[in-house]
């Protein structure tokens, strides 16, 4: 929704200044400028990009429109999912969740964090890491260290996607002098018109800078920080069961892993202690 907002502000605020000068409208619809500029640059994607960030690139441009995938609801859920895998661990020992990490979707402990499908690489990643903590004898700075290796990966592979537009993003300028060159060629075909005739056809060919550059810094460039932004809370969600898993296989009771958890949650999302608190009395009544 404020993504919506920011271009509206954006072209409301050009048309409007190009309006207030009695701007001439008309001038501004080149189709083939915006052929050879937006063509060129999504070419200029294909050309630096393997496919699968491509590919993520165009769903991220559509993702970046959409509301945030994390909430303070969000982040309680993933805690008390957490909470139950503990609980259950210290009642029953590790053996007596090995059904749960090796068929999540059929477990009590994850399938309700399941419904949503976005939040299976959240799921895979707690299993995975307990699957290490479960077989191997391994110390707890060994046992962090591969979940921020996992992290690192996931982190890279999900920010790709918005690099690549951004990258993009700076093509357009450049870009959108190539489109007014043409112009400018094209133009000295009609040198020996009339002086309005010719004026037109600058007039046009400078469009292309124009789109270029209102592109990339008022349009694309914000569209791929706000991608960015959004793979970010991704990693985020993984940051905090590191630290809570962490803290577990550290030797804290499960309350103080739980803690551990909730102080690294971002404080636009972070539950209070006495929320959490809540949150994990309502799910062992359930």
């Amino acid at each position: 929704m404020f993504a919506i907002i920011g271009i509206v502000t954006v072209l409301g605020a050009v048309i409007l200044g190009y309006t207030l000068e009695k701007g001439n409208f008309a001038v501004l619809w080149q189709p083939a400028e915006l052929v050879i500029i937006f063509g060129a640059a999504f070419g200029s994607l294909i050309l630096g990009s393997p496919k699968e960030v491509v590919i993520g690139a165009l769903k991220g441009l559509g993702g970046a429109f959409g509301a945030s995938k994390t909430s303070k609801a969000f982040f309680l859920d993933m805690l008390i999912m957490l909470s139950m895998l503990f609980m259950k661990i210290r009642r029953e020992g590790l053996v007596a969740i090995e059904k749960d990490i090796e068929a999540p979707e059929s477990s009590q402990i994850f399938s309700a964090f399941l419904k949503n499908k976005s939040n299976k690489f959240i799921v895979d990643f707690v299993c995975d890491t307990m699957r290490v903590f479960s077989t191997v004898n391994i110390e707890q700075h060994e046992f962090e260290n591969i979940m921020e290796a996992d992290i690192e990966a996931y982190s890279h592979e999900a920010v790709a996607p918005a690099q690549a537009v951004n990258k993009m993003a700076d093509a357009l300028p450049g870009l959108g002098i190539v489109a007014a060159v043409l112009g400018v060629v094209i133009t000295m075909g009609y040198i020996s018109e009339p002086p309005e005739v010719i004026g037109h056809h600058i007039g046009a060919a400078l469009v292309g800078t124009f789109l270029g550059v209102l592109m990339c810094y008022g349009v694309i460039g914000p569209i791929a920080a706000n991608m960015e932004s959004k793979a970010r809370e991704g990693e985020h969600c993984l940051v905090v069961i590191k630290c809570a898993l962490g803290a577990f296989v550290g030797g804290n009771p499960p309350p103080v892993a739980l803690e551990a958890g909730r102080r690294a949650i971002p404080n636009h999302h972070r539950p209070s202690f006495a929320e959490l608190e809540e949150a994990v009395k309502a799910s062992k009544g359930k």
